[in-house]
């Protein structure tokens, strides 16, 4: 039965990590199973284990196995960090991304500052921020960040900006992805004569809050929520959210696959390392957090959502230093910065 369950589970790893080569429009089943690759890793951990204990050499190979072509997607969410620089004194940008959840909706300005402040203090280069909101109350988010740090802007769509800070931005492009409330948008930013493509992203939601949100609704009107039905709904907006997504990614791709100078592409991508998603938009860019990452890296703030949404790529040629998050609870993400060399 032990030897069953073994190969049972050493299946459905490999089928994860296989899963993102999968378009989720196409075959949904195969690119879901990239989300339980924690679980199947766990499994195959415990089974080597009781394999070793028992003494089942040949046995223990198929966890073993299993396991160690598991490495580079483990690379994608944990890091020893050992023996990296720290890239100062190097000539380079200080990136971030946030996801500001449009500043809490807030009518003060006091959130969109100690966002400011924060940026500041960690000597962000470029910044780039989704579900953006320029207005607080009777302020301006746009003005103050340009009087008081940053020099330039560029604007995507609404919830879509770009600031920089030492270097001007000498162009800038929307990328729309139709009937959707998300979008994407890159802009140009002369580093001492050296032009960069900076894309800011953020991809369609997974549809999960929204499905609670409804059921929530609906309880507080005394309507009954069967639990099949909750499940049922959000399989089927986390399904389309998915779909969405990697058409999303293809557009994206393309975009960076024309442009005509050096590409760092930031953003909240809504999906997980190693998903079609992930290696849609990576394509031949760096990974930030696999070069210079440290530790166990997620960015979703909920306790209950530890992964990792929100990245930060590179071209080839660029060197990256310092990738880490910030542990602050203005939004439900975390912001993640880092240094590129370039």
């Amino acid at each position: 039965m032990m030897l069953v369950v073994t190969v049972f589970v050493m299946v459905f790893t490999l089928m994860g990590l296989f899963g993102g080569y999968a378009n989720p429009a196409t075959n949904t089943a195969l690119a879901l199973c990239v989300f339980a690759l924690p679980l199947f890793i766990i499994a195959d951990v415990v089974l080597l284990l009781f394999w070793l204990i028992r003494r089942r050499w040949y046995w223990a190979a198929i966890p073993g196995v299993t396991l160690l072509l598991c490495i580079p997607y483990i690379g994608t969410v944990f890091q020893l960090g050992l023996f990296r620089s720290s890239g100062d004194g190097k000539m380079g940008l200080n990136v971030a991304t946030y996801n500001v959840a449009m500043f809490g909706r807030e009518m003060n300005g006091y959130k969109s500052g100690d966002i400011l402040a924060l940026m500041k203090s960690n000597d962000v280069d470029v910044f780039c921020i989704q579900e953006y909101q320029d207005q607080s109350g009777d302020m301006s988010n746009s003005e103050n960040y340009l009087s008081k740090y940053f020099t330039s802007m560029a604007k995507g769509q609404p919830d879509m900006v770009i600031f920089s800070r030492r270097y001007p931005i000498i162009d800038s492009q929307a990328i729309d992805f139709g009937h959707t409330g998300n979008s994407a948008m890159w802009a140009d930013i002369d580093v001492n004569g050296k032009v960069v493509r900076v894309f800011n992203v953020h991809l369609e939601t997974t549809g999960i809050n929204s499905a609670l949100h409804q059921a929530e609704k609906q309880e507080k009107k005394g309507e009954l929520v069967e639990r099949n039905a909750l499940l049922r709904a959000i399989y089927g907006r986390y399904t389309r959210g998915m779909a969405i997504r990697a058409q999303q990614a293809d557009i994206v791709a393309a975009e960076i696959e024309k442009s005509p100078h050096p590409v760092i592409l930031c953003g909240d991508f809504n999906d997980v390392p190693y998903s079609y998603v992930y290696r849609k938009m990576k394509g031949d860019l760096t990974d930030g957090f696999k070069e210079a990452g440290k530790g166990f890296m997620y960015t979703m703030r909920d306790g209950k959502k530890k992964v990792r949404i929100d990245y930060i790529f590179h071209n080839e040629d660029m060197e990256g230093y310092n990738y880490r998050t910030l542990n602050v609870t203005y939004s439900d993400h975390l912001p993640v910065l880092m240094r590129i060399g370039l």
